[in-house]
């Protein structure tokens, strides 16, 4: 991965609340796994920023580089890897993403 790839990922993980890098877009997601991730942070009301991995393949590359993790969706909160769609979506069901997005003061709308 470039340095200027590191630098772009990194600046978006760190300028963010919340991230997601995600194959499309929320409106279109492009994979079934990223739908998913984008329907439980609609339903939860989360504010995040989306970054569409298919728009740039350095950025596709270089986040599973960035964070050793080999698939994509990647969910990021206050610069911290939370985990992939079947990780976020255990910590839904068992209540733990709503209560690590309170721990980090995210607010959520649908609370």
């Amino acid at each position: 991965m470039s340095d200027n790839t590191h630098q772009t990922i990194d600046t978006e993980v760190k300028s963010n609340d919340v991230v997601l890098f995600m194959k499309g877009t929320p409106q279109f997601p492009q994979c079934g796994f990223s739908g998913q991730v984008v329907q439980i942070l609609d339903y939860l009301g989360v504010p995040y920023k989306s970054v569409n991995v298919l728009e740039n393949d350095e950025i596709r590359h270089g986040i599973k580089d960035y964070t050793n993790w080999p698939t994509i969706p990647q969910l990021y909160i206050k610069g911290e890897f939370l985990g992939g769609c079947d990780i976020i979506r255990e910590m839904f069901q068992s209540g733990e993403l709503k209560q690590a997005l309170a721990d980090q003061g995210i607010a959520l709308e649908h609370a």
